[in-house]
């Protein structure tokens, strides 16, 4: 009698010990893909993949909408899922390859009732191209970056707007473009900054005209007419300079590099005082040497402005 309930337990265990292999093999398996064993429709890729999407597990997601594709190009969910392939790879930071699917897109599908999503989404990608980790979780100054990813998000952005002027992406569209242009008008101005500290005086004044012709209504149209001023100064053309100042003067008398008499400080480029006692104390370890430049974007621009800044009359 012992005998056979001794077997009788082995045999039970051996049993439960299966049925936990195959319940493993079978979890493996749906971990790996999101998909219920041996499930690989149309509708299961899709639905494994909305479930990655609202889980953030961005790389999972885009492997079912790729197999989707590929397993079912003509397939109901086909269109879609190129939509939210753009999506996801935007999200897992593959702005490349998240441009290159929008361009897919675009190309096969050029009447789809939501293509204006895909130029959209292209604006995005390049909105943020370049920022990388470090970007992403400490604060820096994307007006001194490389402006080429600015440039192309802002050609991608009005793309939107010339061709779905009605589209509901195109309200934030524009505040992106807004913010695009402010930022291409600001690296002029360190560029002209720059030129200055090197002599450069002529190019200077280039890039402070190229500011004022090309990025009119910019918070860094008052630095520009400054630069002008300065820049011609330097080079003793002074109707040139007499010009810029009028126009600086009339348009922005509040101008940090305005003295409180009214008179321009030509020394407001490179500071007063020259090197500080902290500066020859840590030769320039803690404390900065280079002139100060002209930057006056806490006073004009919103997005630079601590809340204590007061507000010039003229805005």
């Amino acid at each position: 009698m012992w005998s056979w309930n001794k077997q009788a337990w082995k045999t039970l265990w051996l049993a439960l010990l299966v049925a936990l292999v195959a319940s493993c093999a079978s979890t493996d398996e749906k971990d790996e893909e999101g998909l219920p064993s041996g499930n690989r429709t149309e509708q299961a890729f899709y639905e494994a993949a909305q479930r990655q999407l609202k889980s953030s597990q961005w790389e999972m997601a885009i492997k079912n909408l790729r197999a989707l594709e590929d397993n079912f190009p003509f397939g109901n969910y086909a269109e879609q899922a190129q939509l939210e392939l753009i999506y996801a790879y935007y999200r897992d930071y593959q702005n490349d390859a998240a441009i290159s699917a929008a361009d897919r897109f675009i190309r096969l599908h050029p009447q789809h009732r939501n293509v204006d999503y895909a130029y959209y989404m292209k604006g995005l990608a390049s909105f943020t191209e370049g920022s990388g980790l470090f970007e992403r979780f400490l604060p820096t100054d994307m007006t001194r970056r490389d402006p080429g990813s600015a440039r192309e998000s802002f050609a991608y952005f009005a793309q939107l707007m010339a061709r779905y002027p009605e589209s509901r992406y195109a309200p934030d569209a524009q505040k992106r473009m807004i913010h695009l242009r402010n930022l291409l008008a600001r690296y002029e101005i360190h560029v002209a900054n720059y030129y200055f500290k090197r002599g450069a005086y002529l190019a200077a004044a280039n890039r402070g005209r190229y500011v004022v012709e090309n990025f009119q209504q910019t918070p860094a149209i008052p630095d520009a007419l400054a630069v002008m001023v300065q820049s011609y100064h330097l080079l003793e053309m002074s109707q040139l300079e007499a010009t810029s100042m009028a126009v600086l003067r009339t348009n922005y008398p509040h101008h940090p590099a305005f003295r409180n008499d009214g008179t321009f400080n030509y020394k407001y480029f490179s500071g007063t005082g020259g090197r500080s006692l902290v500066h020859r104390m840590t030769l320039g370890v803690f404390e900065k040497s280079d002139p100060r430049g002209f930057d006056s974007r806490e006073l004009y621009n919103a997005e630079y402005r601590p809340d204590e800044a007061p507000l010039p009359p003229e805005l």
